[in-house]
């Protein structure tokens, strides 16, 4: 399995979290992993994205350290080869880390050290994304994970996104942002499509986007679907997220499918384990009984995943081998 849509703090198991919270003595509404993830997990009926972020909050707590970095990102990464994955993307905005003094680069370096411990001498292999946050007072912050993104390209950064409240910040304001990320010849994957419209797609595409992440409001313009059909641009897509952020009314008018079937380039990823309560698994198997994926329709996400992945040529093939063998 491979995820390439999965953020860091939406993602740290409620056990995690209270463990950071005890070694640093912050206090939390609960003391047992089961009663704290009422306070982590966003509810089915969740009113928008706005409400989903929220769900943040809590994980951004505990990991403003260097060393509740290094071990988030240790614990979630033995979590998903304990799952079974072949390869995942984690992302995160080194800029939501700097509470107790750390810089950046700091924040990365203890990221990408978890990340190297979790992985040594495991088949099982992950890159980071480092996350530009959308808001009206940041762009000096942003220019800065630019720069960090650039120095750690090929040490453990594959690329750059851009996250946050997509309807309140539109992703057609942050052009010169992405125009200083070509120039630095950092590849990037942009949010968009999701509690914005498809003109927040057809932003990110005319921005030089390699991926899209969610995408899933692409269908309501037909020449957004046409130009990502030609580009052959992935569309990182996480339908219980979807629903859960009021882009998609259910899961059984989810359009993944109809999109895979018409042609795009669709991958499939979790968002946030934690906040969206599921697995890559688990969002495998609601496709096969809720929107009647066949084994087919499996494979050729997967196959997806691994073109769209930020991949070395050697790697892609490694993990194509790999699929070929037991999917």
């Amino acid at each position: 399995m491979i995820d390439l849509h999965l953020h860091f703090d939406g993602s740290l198991l409620p056990r995690t979290i209270l463990e950071l919270a005890r070694e640093q003595q912050i206090e939390l509404p609960a003391e047992e992993p089961d009663e704290l993830k009422l306070f982590l997990a966003a509810p089915e009926d969740c009113g928008s994205l706005n409400e989903y972020l929220e769900k943040f909050d809590l994980p951004l707590l505990v990991l403003q350290t260097k060393e509740a970095i290094r071990k988030g990102m240790y614990t979630l990464l033995c979590s998903l080869k304990e799952q079974g994955m072949l390869y995942a993307e984690v992302r995160f905005a080194p800029q939501s880390h700097l509470r107790k003094g750390l810089t950046q680069e700091e924040v990365v370096k203890a990221a990408v050290l978890g990340m190297q411990e979790a992985l040594a001498g495991s088949f099982f292999q992950a890159k980071l994304i480092l996350c530009c946050m959308r808001g009206g007072d940041n762009p000096e912050a942003n220019k800065k994970t630019i720069q960090i993104a650039g120095s750690y390209l090929g040490r453990g950064v594959a690329a750059i996104d851009l996250a946050g409240a997509e309807a309140l910040f539109p992703t057609a304001d942050y052009e010169e942002l992405f125009v200083y990320a070509r120039s630095l010849s950092v590849p990037f994957t942009i949010h968009a499509g999701e509690a914005g419209g498809p003109e927040s797609i057809r932003a990110a595409l005319s921005f030089g986007a390699a991926r899209i992440g969610h995408g899933v409001r692409a269908r309501e313009d037909e020449e957004v679907l046409a130009l990502l059909r030609e580009r052959g641009i992935p569309l990182e897509m996480c339908p219980t997220s979807n629903v859960q952020t009021k882009a998609v009314g259910s899961i059984r008018k989810h359009p993944i499918l109809d999109y895979l079937r018409s042609g795009l380039r669709v991958t499939l990823n979790t968002d946030n384990m934690t906040v969206s309560d599921t697995t890559i698994e688990r969002e495998y198997s609601r496709l096969a009984r809720e929107l009647g994926m066949t084994k087919e329709e499996h494979r050729q996400l997967l196959y997806h995943a691994v073109d769209a992945a930020f991949l070395t040529e050697e790697e892609r093939g490694r993990m194509k081998d790999v699929i070929g063998r037991i999917v």
